[in-house]
């Protein structure tokens, strides 16, 4: 993996408003980003390959969150985020892909350190598909609140071309019957020929660093005032996934639980605890596995 960080210049780094490292930026108007899937995977030049530089964005929870002293500091893994169309609600439009970001990546991050032999960096890295060929550079990508996602021809194109290079994609944080349908909708863009099935307590991803047999249900933060490890109707937590030509799995879906939260809560005295080791286990695992299969 490259973890230089030189700057990014170019229509699509403009539009997507790329800064200075310490800047803390609006998220990027989705609707004028290009979306023109057909050159997708064709061969691009070395400019177009280099990694974006490092920049926060506004999250829907944090703004002008503290960044720690080696955020410059590169690593052999890296927190990839994927940005995605903001979600229009009756208030407005809203940038569900920030939810829980950056203290959920961030956690998560230093996890990866402590519990692992991974040199992780310490800050996450936002990426878009629209951003040249920004995306081959991180080969662990992490989706949240895929419930509410869009995606666009561009976006879904990219995403699958990511995946069949080698890329690993996981995603987090949402629930229930119509939240699945709108997530499945999307997917069945980028993997049209590719069933989504549930992952056996067998596959290699449940054991690479911790035996995952016995797994429970892991509530966002809502827990805390509601004691509900449920939202809506989505009652029964699921890991599901898609598997490529080989038997690897390149997706893994986390239905019916929050992850995020698990990791940006770990340190609120109000969340249990149980349900934040059980997400970084996971979270772990799913990181190791993407990196050495």
């Amino acid at each position: 993996m490259r973890t230089s960080f030189p700057v990014v210049s170019g229509a699509a780094a403009a539009a997507l408003g790329l800064g200075l490292f310490a800047a803390t930026l609006p998220p990027p108007d989705g609707d004028l980003l290009p979306n023109s899937a057909p050159n997708i995977g064709a061969r691009t030049n070395r400019k177009a390959q280099q990694p974006g530089t490092f920049r926060q964005y506004r999250g829907w929870e944090y703004e002008d969150f503290p960044l720690p002293p080696d955020f410059n500091v590169p690593g052999e893994w890296v927190f990839a985020r994927f940005m995605y169309r903001a979600v229009p609600t009756p208030y407005g439009r809203r940038n569900n892909w920030t939810i829980d970001y950056p203290r959920s990546d961030r956690h998560l991050s230093a996890a990866v350190r402590r519990l692992t032999r991974i040199d992780a960096r310490s800050v996450e890295e936002p990426v878009a598909a629209e951003d040249a060929d920004d995306i081959y550079n991180w080969p662990w990508l992490y989706g949240v609140e895929v419930g509410h996602w869009d995606l666009t021809d561009l976006q879904a194109a990219k995403l699958r071309d990511f995946i069949d290079r080698g890329g690993f994609f996981m995603c987090d944080d949402f629930h229930g019957t119509w939240e699945w349908e709108t997530f499945a909708a999307s997917m069945k863009k980028v993997f049209p020929d590719r069933p989504i099935v549930d992952i056996p307590d067998s596959d290699p991803i449940f054991h690479t660093v911790y035996d995952l047999d016995h797994r429970y249900q892991v509530p966002g933060e809502q827990f805390v005032y509601s004691g509900r490890t449920f939202e809506k109707d989505g009652y029964q937590a699921r890991w599901r996934g898609i598997y490529d030509e080989h038997g690897r799995l390149v997706v893994a879906i986390c239905h019916n639980m929050d992850l995020g939260d698990s990791w940006e809560h770990a340190d609120n005295p109000l969340y249990p605890e149980q349900y934040s080791a059980l997400g970084f286990r996971i979270g772990i695992n799913y990181v190791v596995y993407a990196m050495t299969h």
